[in-house]
């Protein structure tokens, strides 16, 4: 297994991959001035990957209000993208690299899996400039970040870059 080289402090790759409904987007474009949660997930088929991202939908809520953004990049297809976004009930964007074009600049290349060749399970805290604020490596489940360390990294960002944080 490989790891990702991307740490706090430095600015993440602006990914250009189509969306979930097959849209090229940039992941710049999708923070919109806002802290971004950005989630690399093996796929649908994962039950580990099933279980994190309805605990995203979760918190979807609270995130639009709050004004944080999630993104979740994988190596589904658009189409297989559009179906687990609808059963899970998200309303955050997914990005498809069904291509596998970023597994090897990431670092993310999950390689004890040769049948799907996923993304790492790793979730990444982002500035809106797409600078990392903290990285979460989750092969083993419990690296992953829970919806509190979510919330204290995107208060910690939010604080930082909102002028009137303190009125």
């Amino acid at each position: 297994m490989t790891g990702s080289t991307l740490t706090p402090g430095e600015r993440f790759p602006d990914l250009e991959l189509p969306d979930h409904e097959g849209r090229p987007r940039r992941l710049a474009e999708l923070p919109g001035g806002d802290p971004l949660v950005l989630c690399f997930s093996r796929g649908w088929w994962c039950p580990k990957e099933q279980r994190f991202l309805r605990g995203l939908v979760a918190l979807q809520d609270e995130l639009e209000v709050a004004y944080a953004r999630i993104v979740v990049v994988s190596v589904d297809p658009p189409e297989v993208q559009a179906a687990f976004r609808a059963g899970l009930g998200a309303r955050f964007a997914f990005l498809s690299d069904a291509e596998r074009r970023w597994l090897g600049p990431l670092g993310l290349e999950e390689t004890t899996d040769t049948k799907h060749r996923p993304y790492q399970p790793f979730v990444f805290t982002l500035r809106p400039d797409l600078t990392i604020h903290a990285a979460y490596p989750g092969y083993w489940y419990l690296g992953r970040p829970t919806l509190e360390e979510l919330r204290l990294d995107l208060r910690t960002i939010s604080r930082a870059i909102r002028p009137d944080w303190e009125l």
